[in-house]
């Protein structure tokens, strides 16, 4: 039988290339922050962005644009949303 075809959206594909980008910057910045207590805080108010994203990543790439995507879309952009208002980085 043969494997099924992904549906592929472009607008979703340019999101997640942008979040990428956007985790990978925040990442940096967080790694170059000195303070120890203050840097494990902010790791651990961004992993569940970071997570989310790579979810999203991982199952765009799987099984194209679903419901659950496009829902894990809106999950990483009100996350992000949260710790770009609650911390400064």
């Amino acid at each position: 039988m043969p494997k099924k075809r992904r549906k592929l959206n472009r607008d979703l594909e340019n999101m997640i290339a942008s979040a990428f980008k956007k985790v990978e910057l925040i990442n940096a910045q967080i790694n170059d922050i000195q303070e120890e207590t203050i840097q494990s805080e902010y790791r651990s108010a961004f992993d569940p962005v970071a997570f989310t994203y790579v979810s999203l990543k991982t199952l765009y790439d799987k099984y194209g644009f679903t419901p659950e995507t496009e829902d894990l879309s809106k999950q990483y952009g009100e996350k992000l949303a949260k710790f770009e208002q609650e911390y400064e980085i």
